[in-house]
């Protein structure tokens, strides 16, 4: 077989076979990223708010796992192609991995933070993208993934605040 004959047919056109679906790949390998900064930083988040950071961490983990296997599907049901190693994701990967020994908790909180409204500001970009090609498969469910995404900066966000409430 040859590539062609491995597309899936869509009636999207060729564009949006070649560049939705390597939008998705860079997406996936940065959730992916997120994901295992996350993983990494519930593992090892320490001090007087442990529980409470591990609960959390893992929650958000979990979340951002769920992603993965949507993202992929929606790259092949296009046409196009996904990731396929590890390596392929650190080639295409834009959030920076954090390989520290030590994180402080607060640090771990404002980075995730970032991360994520990075992975927002990617999403919205390839939501962009989809509404130019008229691609409102992808693009919806891009919306569920910016909407939960900005839910986790929110508590993110929250957490971290050591200022008054009000």
């Amino acid at each position: 077989m040859t590539k062609v004959e491995l597309q899936t047919p869509t009636d999207l056109g060729a564009n949006v076979n070649r560049d939705v679906p390597a939008a998705l790949r860079a997406l996936l390998a940065d959730v992916f990223a997120l994901y295992l900064k996350t993983r990494n930083f519930h593992w090892h988040v320490s001090g007087r708010h442990f529980r409470d950071y591990h609960l959390l961490f893992d929650e958000q983990a979990e979340q951002i796992f769920s992603m993965t296997d949507d993202i992929a599907e929606r790259a092949r049901k296009i046409g196009g192609t996904t990731l396929r190693s590890i390596g392929h994701i650190a080639r295409e990967q834009r959030i920076l991995d954090n390989d520290a020994d030590y994180v402080d908790p607060q640090d771990m909180l404002a980075e995730l933070r970032s991360d994520n409204q990075q992975l927002t500001r990617e999403m919205r970009r390839i939501h962009d993208l989809c509404d130019e090609y008229g691609d409102v498969a992808t693009a919806s469910l891009l919306e569920n993934w910016i909407d939960e995404t900005e839910r986790r900066i929110w508590f993110l966000y929250e957490t971290g605040r050591t200022g008054p409430t009000s």
